[in-house]
């Protein structure tokens, strides 16, 4: 008579299941997947009841995901992957701007604008302006002209623009630098706003004792030929959630002044490697 199959021996047949495939990196992640997937189970014991509702989970988070809505990217927020995901995998020399986490609410094909103008598409009663300029340098703090810098941020009803309707565009756009590296962008100064907590992750946050709120910030993806991008944040030193972040975004070097209707900052770029 056969003995029972060990959970070892169990983790090891279905790694092993995986060894055909022509593609050496998937095997890699997903044996490493179901290594860690296989000690999660055993480490809390998991039940029939809890497996069912993480099953529930995750359908009822695939369900709130649209072409404007991404809730996995949410939970990987809140859960700190997203955070891990950029620190792992920007390769920058110290010294570059730090990243920070990319958020769902980036929309592909922003308006370009000239240096100077206005993001602001629609006005709310609680907006209060404020303009944004600074440099693009590199490590050396040689100013690099013809910098990208694609900018988006929330409105001051705490909703992206997106959110009230996959058409609409407001306080988003792609500016590009000067010979000198400056810009100047005039926007409103962001606010402190809640993650979207109508859906699943809310829920999750909300049973886990966790607020659902983000200081306020403006989003930018600083890229330019030859040089590593960088995703990342600028946050108002006023905000109360700088030491909570719903999604552990928050990065002491991107802090700044925003007080006076001017906030000023310089990005530093690193160069691609040969």
């Amino acid at each position: 008579m056969s003995s029972r199959i060990t959970p070892a021996e169990h983790l090891k047949e279905v790694q092993n299941s995986f060894d055909d495939s022509m593609n050496p990196r998937l095997v890699k992640v997903l044996r490493a997947a179901v290594k860690h997937l296989h000690a999660f189970t055993a480490e809390v014991g998991l039940t029939h009841k809890e497996w069912f509702a993480g099953i529930d989970f995750l359908t009822q988070t695939g369900k709130m995901c649209d072409e404007v809505r991404q809730e996995f990217i949410l939970l990987s927020d809140t859960l700190g992957v997203s955070m891990l995901l950029e620190m792992i995998n920007y390769a920058a020399s110290d010294g570059a701007t730090e990243p920070t986490v990319f958020g769902p609410f980036h929309v592909d094909g922003s308006p370009h604008r000239k240096d100077g103008e206005s993001i602001i598409d629609q006005i709310f009663p609680t907006d209060s302006p404020l303009v944004f300029s600074g440099t693009v340098n590199d490590l050396n703090g040689k100013p690099i002209a013809g910098a990208s810098l694609d900018v988006w941020q929330v409105q001051s009803n705490g909703l992206y623009d997106v959110q009230q309707g996959a058409s609409q565009r407001n306080l988003r756009g792609v500016f590009k630098t000067n010979a000198d590296g400056s810009f100047t962008i005039n926007t409103v100064r962001p606010i402190d706003y809640t993650i979207p907590d109508d859906g699943p992750v809310g829920k999750m946050l909300s049973a886990s004792g966790r607020h659902q709120w983000r200081p306020a910030h403006i989003h930018m993806v600083v890229s330019a030929d030859g040089f590593i991008p960088v995703i990342t944040h600028l946050f108002d030193q006023a905000s109360k959630y700088l030491d909570s972040d719903a999604v552990f975004g928050v990065r002491d070097s991107l802090i700044v002044d925003m007080s006076n209707g001017h906030c000023n900052y310089d990005f530093v770029l690193d160069s691609t490697r040969e």
